[in-house]
């Protein structure tokens, strides 16, 4: 079901492409082109998507190995002595 949607929104992708083949002048930090627009629009969303997700993908790994220190803090703390010997006999008598 999954490779159906995957081929659908692929297709919607092409279209859309193939309708918007004008040629657009995109300037970014002193670089120049003329990608058709239906590419410059599709480069323009995967940018966004990217600015997204991978602070987001960033944030979740530091949340993650965070959480493991934690974890393994916890269960590599030795019980305490605390002194009382609670009546047991350790002289071998």
């Amino acid at each position: 079901m999954a490779v159906v949607v995957f081929a659908l929104v692929l297709l919607l992708l092409l279209i859309f492409i193939l309708q918007n083949g004008q040629r657009s002048d995109v300037y970014f930090l002193g670089a120049h082109g003329s990608p058709p627009m239906g590419v410059a629009l599709l480069l323009s969303a995967i940018f966004g998507v990217l600015l997204v997700t991978l602070p987001a993908a960033v944030r979740i790994v530091q949340l993650r190995l965070a959480a493991g220190r934690r974890r393994d803090e916890s269960t590599a703390t030795p019980l305490a002595d605390t002194g009382t010997d609670n009546g047991a006999d350790v002289s071998g008598s």
